[in-house]
């Protein structure tokens, strides 16, 4: 580890970068992309509502039974703000068609937007508080994957939950205004209560996490503000989260302060939104499956062998060639791979039902192989890459290479049009048809609605 920049905590130093956040460095620009991940994500939580591993929580005895204002989305239900986080978090990473940040090496927005929500309906406070909350909850928790990716990553980690409560603790305490002595406390806390074990992914317990770390990121807060203390040297203690979760020598604190803020994390061209609902490890792979099947004359009852060779980093969790569930679907690569050669672009019913288990899916699965491309070395800045092979029975081999795809976002963002399409989509899975367009129209002007219960009265189905 290398030193911190000054004499006080690691935390101590953020919380002065949290609470003194120059909102008028937010551009024009970072709004707008702050306001499609936003959107892009109450669309992925609305749909998620009905999948099992949201609504068997909400079976679970005494979770969501506490009284308050705060709304369960895609439902007519409310309860306190912490049980709405815990429902509408999970709910937001159920289908795992959220977005997600290579530094990250996780999901960024599902950890923040569920208890900005939940505490913006609570205060009836502003859209354009939200947004810019948000945009300090992104910066806090990238800057912290910058520290200790990605060897906290290859470790095991989860980091969508065990750096997201972290950010949902920052963009908690931005929104409630706390100051900076509470700001170090909530993120202290946090740092207790960060968990997530990638062993998990491909069960409901992967969505759990960010359900989980997005209440306890709001519990640190909330905590924090009626006077709990903690150890401000959470971090760097010998026994803090830096080496507990990573180890003496994996991390560098440096990074978490290195251009604070100039340019924002949130303008990134690293962050990416999902434009098929599996795991983002394997979207690169798929796009290269759909430019083979657009740009080449291809018959499937020729196709000898299919090789899948993404960046190593992106395999440990996808290569699996016979997915038994639907979740575990969203995690085979070669699954993704042979649904798009065979039927184009994935959809959400593609790993819903008994979809996975399609003969003619499971015939070309048989002659798929994946492994790490040799080219693609583990140091390099681009870490979302991917070539798919195929071979012919006639000897003849057909290949698409990209080195970096990050799903939609930077340079290749989402259109109104494609926005909407995905949103539209995923909301008239709990919502009437009816009810998406208004919707959604207010959610693309924001940053002027005045109380977000404008809004969330709109996600309860009529």
């Amino acid at each position: 580890m290398t030193a911190a920049p000054s004499q006080n905590t690691i935390l101590e130093q953020m919380a002065a970068k949290i609470c003194g956040f120059d909102l008028s460095a937010i551009s024009p620009e970072a709004y707008r992309l702050a306001k499609t991940a936003i959107i892009d994500t109450l669309g992925v939580t609305i749909a998620g509502a009905s999948e099992p591993c949201t609504t068997l929580l909400l079976e679970t005895p005494g979770v969501a039974t506490a009284p308050g204002t705060c709304s369960i989305l895609g439902t007519r239900r409310q309860t306190s703000a912490l049980d709405a986080t815990f429902i509408n978090g999970t709910a937001s990473h159920a289908l795992d068609y959220d977005d997600f940040s290579q530094p990250m090496g996780g999901h960024q927005s599902a950890p923040l937007v569920a208890p900005l929500m939940a505490l913006a309906e609570e205060h009836s406070l502003s859209g354009r508080q939200l947004l810019q909350s948000y945009v300090v909850g992104i910066e806090t928790e990238i800057r912290l994957a910058r520290a200790v990716n990605f060897y906290h990553y290859d470790k095991g980690w989860h980091p969508t939950a065990t750096l997201g409560v972290f950010g949902a603790a920052a963009a908690s305490a931005h929104l409630l205004g706390l100051n900076p002595q509470q700001v170090t406390t909530a993120m202290a806390i946090a740092a207790s209560f960060a968990s997530g074990l990638k062993a998990n992914f491909g069960t409901m317990v992967k969505p759990l996490h960010v359900g989980q770390c997005a209440r306890n990121g709001l519990l640190a807060t909330l905590m924090a503000q009626v006077g709990y203390d903690a150890n401000p040297a959470a971090l760097e203690h010998q026994q803090g989260f830096f080496n507990a979760f990573n180890g003496p020598g994996n991390f560098n604190a440096d990074l978490i302060f290195k251009d604070w803020a100039h340019p924002l994390e949130v303008l990134s061209p690293s962050m990416g939104l999902k434009q098929f609902p599996c795991c983002g490890s394997a979207i690169p792979a798929v796009a290269m499956a759909l430019q083979l099947r657009h740009e080449e004359p291809l018959e499937i009852t020729e196709i000898e062998k299919i090789e899948i060779l993404p960046h190593k980093r992106r395999l440990p969790h996808t290569n699996n060639p016979d997915p038994q569930s639907p979740l575990a679907a969203k995690f085979s690569v070669q699954y993704a791979v042979c649904l798009a050669l065979l039927k184009g672009a994935p959809k959400l019913n593609d790993f819903e039902g008994t979809a996975h288990f399609d003969p003619e899916v499971r015939k070309l699965m048989a002659k798929t192989i994946a492994r790490e491309h040799p080219d693609m070395p583990d140091d390099s800045p681009e870490q979302f890459g991917a070539e798919v092979i195929i071979t012919l029975k006639s000897g003849t081999q057909l290949s698409r290479r990209v080195n970096s795809l990050i799903g939609r976002g930077g340079d290749n963002p989402l259109s109104t049009d494609e926005l909407w399409e995905k949103f539209s989509d995923c909301a008239q899975r709990s919502l009437g048809l009816a009810q998406i367009r208004p919707l959604f129209d207010v959610l693309e002007a924001l940053e002027n609605v005045k109380d977000i219960r404008q809004i969330t009265a709109s996600m309860r189905p009529v």
